[in-house]
């Protein structure tokens, strides 16, 4: 069955209003700078792909938005509300919508498949145990773990554990669905179903995504925009057949030569 939308459907705002917004964020690591004068946004319902090489902040611009770094300065906000700079309780809420699917499955050893999923839908957003179930069993639906909801993590295989990870997130209807190398840790057989689920999210709800892969025909796919950094700016952005058919930056040029 398809995924469900988001609970409201989406930013509250304009169509075209953005529903992501960085402006001017720095973030330093040490000497390092990672993100440099940082600014881009995001439409509600697009696609995003970041794409550059390692350590050019790709994956600390998710870490930012689930509020696990905190920018040294610039405004982070979402849907019209602040994130950075803002008090706790007004990230808390922020946070709410959005959704996060790691490189690492980080499910919970000692709950059941359902369980896993159907937890903080109960805890964070209020949802009775039965409405939760509902949910999670669509969702187990989707990915294609319908008959696994009474497995434990440890019984399933790298892949389908990366898929109930994504059905956890869905679970939460977030308008935000961040993807950090999602494929990174499976094995290579195990890549094609996990990206044949995230295909099927992609199309079948409204949900905003922002991925960080290495997988460039994925990016391909899904993208409806493919940003290119390199040390901490976004260097080059346009859709998918632009920038891999004809970038205009040599550095996008060279890093795509030597990932296809």
């Amino acid at each position: 069955m398809p995924a469900e939308a988001p609970a409201d459907g989406g930013a509250s705002g304009p169509a075209d209003s953005p529903l992501i917004v960085f402006d001017q964020v720095t973030k330093v690591f040490g000497t390092t700078t990672v993100l440099d004068d940082l600014c881009f946004s995001v439409r509600p319902g697009r696609h995003v792909t970041l794409i550059g090489p390692s350590g050019s902040g790709k994956t600390t611009i998710l870490r930012l938005l689930m509020t696990l770094e905190t920018p040294d300065s610039g405004t982070i906000q979402v849907n019209g509300d602040r994130l950075f700079p803002a008090a706790e309780k007004e990230r808390r809420e922020a946070r709410k919508k959005i959704g996060m699917v790691f490189q690492q499955f980080n499910l919970f050893p000692n709950m059941t498949v359902l369980r896993n999923i159907t937890e903080a839908p109960v805890r964070v957003l209020g949802l009775s145990p039965d409405e939760a179930e509902e949910r999670a069993r669509g969702l187990l639906d989707l990915v294609g773990l319908a008959d696994r909801s009474g497995a434990r993590p440890s019984q399933l295989s790298g892949g389908q554990q990366q898929r109930v990870a994504i059905a956890r997130a869905l679970a939460m209807r977030p308008q935000v669905l961040l993807l950090d190398e999602v494929t990174s840790a499976l094995d290579p057989e195990l890549v094609a179903g996990v990206l044949d689920v995230l295909r099927d999210v992609a199309t079948t709800t409204d949900i905003t995504m922002l991925c960080v892969t290495h997988e460039m025909n994925f990016a391909r796919d899904i993208s409806d925009e493919v940003m290119m950094f390199d040390s901490g700016k976004v260097i080059e952005s346009g859709p998918p057949e632009k920038i891999f058919a004809d970038a205009t930056h040599e550095r996008t040029r060279e890093f795509l030569g030597a990932v296809l």
